[in-house]
């Protein structure tokens, strides 16, 4: 699909990879943008210079994506997109081991993961009824091996792997695309403790909506995801072993 004229809705858009999917949105010619974040109000007083010069094409909604009445509402308010950018999410760095407590493991689960499919569950027949559209899920390069610093976000995203794989079989039939991204470390607030190399939101928001108007399933955009990837396909096992490399001194 092309991203000009386009009607699109992006989760987790106040901050990050988010806000960066609005502004390349915008910059790209969408139609309408629907900002969808669970702070509104601290998000306005913020950024006032953007909501005056694109009120033509960008609305904010309040959205938890754990919360089923503000999805039911959300839908409501943006029953015309026919692309859904599935961004939000969370991550508690903690072992699955390490973790005192199931809380944040389960926080994770419910965010990555249910927040994630209940959204897609939420908007399918929207994009059916506007002609199938497409859907992108926000995965992570730990959605293919387990990150022991980030143990838990690991497997939530490994969830999210196989879930973006069982969708696009289920919504094939009804036209909607539906396209995996798997990013590297990003330079966000969310990452800001991962001891890596970052790339920047901008670069993944642009690779993204390159990869929708290409009709792409999967990609890797940036340099460490690229290698990654590589590795990956050569030794799964090797990557895991570089990884658990990594735990001591995050640990410490």
């Amino acid at each position: 699909m092309k991203i000009k004229n386009s009607t699109a809705l992006v989760t987790g858009a106040n901050r990050g990879i988010g806000k960066a999917y609005v502004e390349a949105l915008i910059k790209r010619g969408a139609k309408k943008v629907y900002a969808a974040m669970r702070d509104v109000e601290t998000f306005k007083k913020s950024a006032p210079e953007s909501l005056e010069k694109y009120k033509d094409v960008l609305e904010l909604i309040p959205l938890d994506i754990t919360n089923e009445e503000q999805i039911a509402s959300a839908v409501g308010k943006a029953g015309g997109i026919d692309l859904l950018i599935n961004n939000a999410g969370i991550a508690n760095y903690t072992g699955l081991i390490a973790a005192k407590n199931l809380g944040p493991v389960r926080q994770e689960m419910d965010v990555n993961y249910f927040g994630t499919l209940s959204m897609i569950r939420a908007f399918a027949p929207v994009l059916e009824k506007n002609g199938g559209g497409t859907i992108v899920n926000v995965l992570s390069v730990a959605s293919l091996a387990n990150f022991p610093i980030l143990g838990s976000y690991s497997a939530s995203k490994a969830a999210l792997y196989s879930l973006t794989q069982g969708v696009r079989a289920e919504l094939d039939q009804q036209g909607t695309h539906v396209l995996g991204v798997y990013p590297g470390p990003i330079d966000t607030d969310m990452a800001k403790d991962v001891p890596m190399d970052k790339s920047s939101p901008e670069e993944t928001a642009n690779g993204t909506l390159q990869a929708i108007e290409e009709g792409q399933e999967d990609v890797f955009i940036d340099v460490f995801a690229i290698q990654f990837q590589k590795d990956f396909q050569s030794s799964p096992i090797g990557i895991a072993k570089q990884f658990v490399e990594m735990l001591p001194e995050a640990v410490a």
